[in-house]
């Protein structure tokens, strides 16, 4: 098509964010990290030329823990992989549509990873979810990219005018005659709740923040955060391996969120749970909600999924999830990387996926696809998405039907970054009354 893309040139660049305060995930604690950025040019079948861009924080401690590797060596080899991929795509040959470019390419994804392990003698062999890290702010430039190139936002890029294959191609005979544009709003959903994150080593009462905690005139306790932004969807940090904790950590939250709520005039409050894969087996989760419900059944009743609860080898820790789901939904996100693990989840009894820009744009619209024609849920969760990866996420959110928003914490750990951004995109970077607007996302490319 003449709509399709040839790529002239992938430059990426990295620069070290340090967090305004720890973020305690199941296996670590991050306090700084590398934000990745990468720049495609890009002409069409028309000789247009056009320039598009992705960034993503190279998140070692999610994408790729380890007992035996420093954060200093994994940092590095994603580094790594994500300069090797950007040049394996520079030099695809032809034109083509972004989705069949990545298409054409994950494979090799993995086989990158694998290639720089070797390279650098690691200990530990990069793992496929680091690699997925690393390759998906180039993809996320070529869908900007194209649709700048032919003047039409990205997500208006997806049906028969402008894809030469239908979904069949990726999805299987199901999917003959559908489009990925099938299954997408035609206009950003106007207003968006967001997620605010409460982490295992977040305070919870402005009374216990001290001198320790950061000056500079942002919130700090939860109290404080309901106070300003009037959030009231709360993604909670466990730690899965310590019962009581959780419980009593779980019901200390929707206390304090409940209290600073109402003095707003708002009852409304939702609860996500996630154990970063702690948990030994679903029964610790099963245990955990029974006894919740017992001791708080407002915060039972205000919990409207779990994420990823258990290790995120599908293969290996193969638990059937069935039962679990029946009291809660249950989304997998780890151990999501690929079409073939999607229908894995699916077969254990997974009530959906946890989709991240951060493994792939062109892999999360085949998921909504899946999804929507499949019956299965999906929430938008970001990976501390600041500055463009942030309003590529919030787009995201927008033109799909995610399970209550969209997941926003950069505010809380690092505000600054891509800061020029935030001027012209006040009105989504602001949180009021628990929800960023979208009206600022152009009608060009992804929007930024």
């Amino acid at each position: 098509m003449l709509s399709d893309i040839g790529i002239k040139r992938i430059e990426v660049s990295f620069k070290e964010e340090k967090f305004r305060v720890p973020l305690m995930f199941g296996t670590g604690v991050i306090e700084s990290i590398t934000l990745m950025t990468a720049k495609a040019i890009v002409e069409n079948g028309k000789g247009k030329a056009a320039e598009g861009y992705g960034n993503i924080l190279l998140s070692d401690i999610w994408g790729f823990p380890s007992d035996c590797l420093s954060h200093e060596e994994r940092d590095r080899a994603m580094r790594q992989v994500g300069i090797e991929y950007a040049g394996l795509v520079e030099n695809f040959s032809g034109r083509a549509h972004p989705i069949d470019i990545y298409w054409e390419t994950k494979d090799d994804i993995g086989k990158v990873a694998v290639s720089i392990s070797q390279k650098l003698k690691l200990k530990e062999e990069v793992p496929l979810l680091a690699a997925l890290v690393c390759s998906s702010p180039v993809d996320a430039a070529l869908h900007d990219a194209f649709g700048k190139v032919n003047e039409i936002s990205t997500y208006d890029c997806y049906g028969h005018e402008f894809m030469a294959k239908d979904l069949s191609c990726y999805l299987g005979p199901r999917y003959k005659g559908r489009y990925i544009s099938h299954y997408l709003g035609k206009e950003y959903t106007p207003s968006l709740p967001i997620w605010h994150l409460v982490g295992g080593m977040d305070k919870l009462k402005e009374d216990e923040v001290d001198d320790s905690d950061p000056k500079d005139g942002l919130p700090v306790s939860l109290e404080e955060w309901i106070r300003r932004d009037g959030i009231f969807c709360l993604k909670i940090k466990l730690k899965g391996t310590d019962l009581r904790w959780d419980i009593e950590r779980t019901k200390k939250i929707a206390e304090v969120a409940r209290n600073c709520l109402e003095r707003t005039g708002n009852s409304e409050i939702y609860f996500s749970i996630d154990t970063n894969e702690q948990c030994e087996n679903p029964d610790y989760v099963i245990e955990y909600l029974r006894c919740l419900e017992r001791e708080d059944a407002a915060a039972f009743q205000s919990l409207l999924y779990v994420e990823q609860p258990t290790e995120r080898d599908l293969d290996c820790h193969s638990f059937d999830m069935r039962k679990l789901a029946s009291i809660k939904p249950v989304l997998a996100d780890e151990g999501i990387t690929g079409l073939n693990k999607f229908e894995l989840a699916k077969e254990l009894g997974w009530s959906g996926v946890a989709l991240k820009t951060c493994k792939g744009h062109s892999s999360a619209l085949l998921y909504v696809a899946r999804c929507e024609e499949e019956g299965m849920l999906y929430s938008v969760q970001d990976l501390t998405n600041p500055g463009l990866s942030l309003i590529h996420s919030v787009g995201l959110a927008g033109r799909t039907n995610p399970i209550k928003g969209v997941e926003y914490n950069s505010r809380q750990y690092i505000p600054w970054a891509n800061e020029e951004m935030q001027g012209e995109h006040e009105s989504l970077f602001r949180v009021r009354e628990g929800m960023v607007l979208t009206e600022s996302i152009g009608k060009i490319g992804l929007g930024y």
